[in-house]
């Protein structure tokens, strides 16, 4: 069997995930113990996060003609793959959370929705609250006028001594 032939799997298994991907965050994982390693990867499993580490020519090859090619001059050094479809912004965040603890992981760059950032654009993309946190601020805001509105109503109805309570 060629060399090509054994690779090619493995790329395949590149473009499928990135295929719908939102974001890819590259990292630079050396120097994490068995332990911290471990709970990373936990902790992005649990935000909906394929992490993985691949070479960086089967990473190369799998980007060429997509949204992540730009991603290519990052690949240097032992490299991971943080793929998010469903969150842009949760790899970036739970990495930026992990490295707190455990300064030596760093991101090199990322790619979210479409446009390629470095590590300082990805730290910054980090402090992008989750779509969660961002849609129930947006329903609070919403219904803060309305249950304001509410409360002025029922004063005046209360005021007219009830006659209006109806309403």
């Amino acid at each position: 069997m060629a060399k090509i032939e054994l690779k090619q799997p493995i790329v395949e298994e590149i473009s499928a995930q990135i295929k719908d991907a939102q974001s890819v965050v590259l990292v630079d994982y050396r120097g994490l113990t068995v332990e911290q390693d471990t709970q990373l990867r936990k902790s992005l499993r649990e935000a909906g996060v394929v992490y993985k580490v691949y070479k960086n020519t089967y990473m190369n090859r799998a980007f060429k003609g997509t949204a992540f090619e730009g991603l290519a001059p990052y690949l240097e050094g032992p490299s991971a793959a943080a793929i998010s479809t469903t969150d842009a912004t949760a790899p970036a965040r739970v990495i930026a959370e992990f490295a707190k603890t455990a300064p030596i992981l760093e991101m090199k760059a990322g790619v979210v929705e479409g446009t390629v950032y470095d590590a300082k654009g990805m730290q910054a993309i980090a402090s992008i609250p989750g779509r969660e946190v961002l849609i129930s601020r947006l329903l609070g805001s919403l219904q803060s006028p309305v249950t304001n509105f509410a409360r002025v109503i029922n004063q005046i109805a209360e005021k007219n001594g009830g006659a209006s309570a109806e309403a």
